[in-house]
């Protein structure tokens, strides 16, 4: 249903509060400080696009409040764009947040006069309040408020100030007539010729339609003219007329005039001082994305942040003592003894307690090994975005990316892959083209090992001497070759990339609480189930011998590679759960059935082969079957077409022998 079919009527008790805004002005903030840990994420309907949902209470009056996508206009370009307009003008809203960085009043208000052209109650907030000053700029709320006729708080939401006028803002709000803030004659004429020949009943302002259609919004278009039906011929013609009348870009043209009245509206509003150099954190701010200083810095990060805590304490401590501990002395005999006593049928028995039960393989796996790393991972990640470097990154890594395809935007997928990649490939949806979002599950689905898998192969091969430098060189190595030919062989634009640079922050322990809750809440329901499936599958294939007749059909490549037949189950578990196959690997190489040339081998095969089940199955909801069946072929070629190149290398050079 589009926004144009709408309806107006609120339900009483369901008043909604819509956030929006530029990405990285701290709507996120403010709806975590609304609503508080009690959320929901869910795609909008219709779409792969995610907003989150949640309620707050205000003197005693329940709100729901949504958080829509980044948006920079009213005119959509990403599909984030349309389902943030989609938002705004299908539910009615009883108050939209407009949240902009007071660091950038007059480049993010053009869009404030849209929201207003367009009827909606606007509640301008002017966060990052504290920035603002600290760097010399003094905002006068009160008179900004004036210019523009709509309430306006002044906030500083990572420190909690204005919230309480945030919430007072919401409560008192009514809707009181505004003055329109007229554009040049010329423009005005026009604008009033296309509204006038508007018939229907629309949930906006005719001017605000008038001015989209203007600017070839082709959405609206299409929508007025089922409205309007046989009159939109009349429509159609006038647009024309006055499109023809100017002989110019009205977009380029208008957006000029909203920068003119910006002008005028924040005459005498802001007053600036002269500022005494760069502070300490504006000079880290600048050294994270200059490629001498970022790159050291990332390194740093990486180090810490993922080999250290994720690999080491994630990986190693809390692994070894949930699973070494916990599970198999305590935990997994419990359950077998009780199966033993109480589960007569055999075939039973093995589906809860069996070498794949339920009970001992996918509740230890999944709550003993992937658990842990998923969850320092995700606590890691929640950090590190709260502190605002994610942006800087994506600046820093932007010119390496162009030639693989991409740009800095997708950064934030890449570095969540290395915690679950199913995740990060949902997360592909907020690239801006389909070519970029192709690009990026194939690099997921190849070269981008998830964080329980990450860990399980950092514990192996740091007891081999040159292990480790083997397989990292390898995934950088068929990263970017893959997506070097990736760019130059997937058809489609390469798209512009601009992004808000945030204040670096100390993180906010709350912010990072939720945010990790969060993500594991949707790991518990998401993945979780399919570790049970997982198990279910195997106990199946052991049961009726196909596991095992699987298994052999693997030995030629086995061969090929130079491992032993054992091997190839790992090779099988790992499509059910990356972290399966390569535990596989860890019991064979506490078996003493790998040499260190194997065991590389297997690691960089294994991390190159196929994507897991559950990432798989993503694929095909993001992409399609063609898509994905063709990736997944793509990385089985890859994968077991290195693994063989790599042993030949290693058995002619006697690396690692």
């Amino acid at each position: 249903m589009s926004f144009l079919h709408a309806q107006d009527k609120i339900e009483a008790g369901d008043r909604k509060v819509i956030l929006v805004g530029n990405p990285n002005v701290g709507k996120s903030v403010l709806f975590n400080a609304l609503t508080g840990a009690y959320t929901t994420v869910s795609n909008y309907p219709g779409t792969s696009v995610e907003v989150s949902h949640g309620h707050c209470e205000i003197e005693g009056e329940r709100y729901s409040v949504l958080d829509t996508p980044g948006m920079y206009s009213m005119l959509p370009i990403t599909e984030e764009e349309r389902v943030a307009r989609e938002i705004l003008l299908r539910e009615a809203p009883h108050t939209v947040l407009h949240v902009l960085d007071a660091r950038n009043l007059e480049r993010m208000l053009p869009m404030t006069l849209q929201l207003i052209e367009a009827g909606l109650p606007v509640i301008l907030v002017v966060n990052i309040l504290d920035e603002a000053e600290r760097i010399g700029m003094k905002i006068d709320i009160d008179r900004l408020q004036a210019n523009l006729g709509i309430p306006v708080v002044g906030a500083a939401m990572a420190r909690k100030r204005g919230l309480a006028e945030v919430r007072e803002a919401i409560h008192n709000y009514s809707q009181v007539p505004r003055g329109v803030m007229n554009y040049a004659a010329d423009l005005e004429r026009g604008i009033f010729q296309v509204a006038a020949t508007l018939e229907g009943e629309y949930p906006l302002e005719r001017r605000a339609l008038a001015l989209l259609l203007l600017q070839r919004d082709e959405e609206v278009a299409q929508l007025i003219a089922e409205r309007e039906q046989d009159g939109y011929a009349v429509v159609e013609k006038s647009v024309n007329e006055v499109v023809f009348t100017h002989r110019s870009d009205l977009h380029l043209r208008l957006s000029l005039e909203r920068k003119r009245l910006v002008k005028l509206i924040l005459e005498g509003v802001v007053q600036t001082s002269e500022r005494q150099g760069l502070t300490p954190a504006e000079r880290f701010s600048a050294w994270t994305m200059n490629p001498w200083t970022g790159v050291p810095l990332l390194l740093i990060v990486l180090y810490f942040g993922l080999y250290e805590f994720v690999g080491g304490f994630g990986a190693g401590t809390v692994v070894d003592f949930l699973e070494g501990t916990l599970f198999e002395e305590h935990i997994n005999p419990w359950f077998i003894a009780l199966a033993d006593q109480y589960v007569p049928w055999y075939w039973l028995h093995e589906l809860l307690v069996g070498e794949y039960g339920i009970l001992t393989l996918a509740v230890r796996y999944a709550v003993a090994l992937v658990l842990p790393i998923v969850g320092t991972f995700f606590v890691a990640f929640s950090v590190i975005e709260d502190t605002g470097y994610f942006p800087r990154l994506a600046m820093l890594v932007d010119r390496l990316f162009k030639y693989i395809g991409l740009n800095g935007r997708a950064v934030i997928p890449m570095v969540l892959g290395f915690g679950c990649d199913t995740m990060a490939t949902m997360v592909t949806r907020t690239l801006e083209t389909v070519r970029e979002r192709i690009l990026a599950t194939i690099l997921l689905a190849l070269a981008i090992p998830c964080s329980a898998q990450l860990g399980v192969i950092l514990g192996l091969l740091s007891g081999v001497e040159g292990a480790l430098l083997t397989w990292s060189l390898c995934m950088v190595i068929l990263f970017l070759v893959v997506g070097f030919l990736g760019a130059k062989l997937v058809p489609g634009e390469r798209p512009m990339f601009y992004m808000e640079i945030p204040p670096l922050r100390l993180p906010q322990m709350r912010n990072v609480i939720v945010k990790t809750l969060t993500r594991m809440q949707w790991y518990f329901f998401e993945i979780f189930p399919l570790f049970i499936v997982a198990s279910l599958l195997l106990w199946a294939g052991k049961m009726t011998g196909g596991l095992e007749t699987l298994v052999r059909s693997l030995r030629p490549v086995m061969d090929a590679l130079g491992l032993p037949l054992e091997a190839s189950a790992a090779f099988i578990f790992g499509f059910f759960r990356r972290d399966f196959g390569a535990a596989g690997l860890y019991d064979l190489q506490t078996s003493g059935l790998l040499s260190p040339v194997q065991l590389t081998v297997a690691a960089v095969t294994l991390t190159l082969f196929v994507p897991c089940v559950a990432q798989f199955l993503m694929m095909k909801k993001e992409r399609g079957w063609k898509v994905s069946l063709g990736i997944f072929v793509a990385v089985t070629v890859i994968a077991f077409g290195t693994g063989w190149l790599l042993n030949q290398f290693l058995l002619l050079t006697g690396l690692l022998a």
